[in-house]
């Protein structure tokens, strides 16, 4: 019975384990959509900061040294909009460099909450077919099948000593 039940919270370890790969894929393609269209504003502001003979710097300085309300405010969203793009660039480069183990212990580090939050609100589970995936897995199962091996032998302990308090043989009941 132990082994049943243990082989039970493995195979649904395995399961749970082997969806951390597909999370991080499905991510780290958010990611990298956020990040390529924050190049496409960031490109294009620099177009026509160029076209009107500016610099990025000189075209930011331009809107915030306005006396219009409006367009200082387009100078401080532009001005966080390309800090968003150079944090999110930064960050999808580490994700991508890091191997299956690391990407796990570095997650905290890297992790963007409002990407993370929305990839997590639309996840599809998948069956593991890479090679990480069936890493995690079979982590997975080990580990469950060795936590649930032991967490039912201590909830059992009580009812062996019972059973030979009473004199009962414990392997036939």
């Amino acid at each position: 019975m132990r082994r049943s039940v243990a082989l039970l919270g493995g195979v649904v370890l395995a399961l749970l384990a082997s969806q951390f790969p597909e999370y991080a894929q499905q991510y780290t393609q958010r990611l990298g959509g956020a990040v390529d269209e924050l190049h496409t504003i960031t490109t294009a502001f620099d177009a026509e900061a160029a076209a009107a003979g500016l610099s990025r710097d000189q075209a930011i300085a331009r809107y915030t040294a306005s006396s219009d309300s409006f367009l200082k405010g387009q100078g401080g969203s532009m001005t966080k909009t390309f800090a968003r793009y150079r944090q999110l660039t930064t960050l999808l480069a580490e994700v991508k460099g890091d191997g299956p183990v690391d990407r796990l212990r570095h997650l905290p580090d890297y992790f963007d909450t409002d990407i993370g939050a929305r990839t997590l609100d639309d996840f599809k589970p998948a069956l593991p077919a890479t090679e990480e995936g069936l890493l995690y897995a079979l982590v997975g199962l080990i580990i469950g099948y060795g936590a649930t091996s032991a967490l039912w032998s201590l909830l059992m302990l009580p009812f062996r000593l019972l059973f030979r308090r009473l004199g009962w043989d414990w392997g036939r009941a």
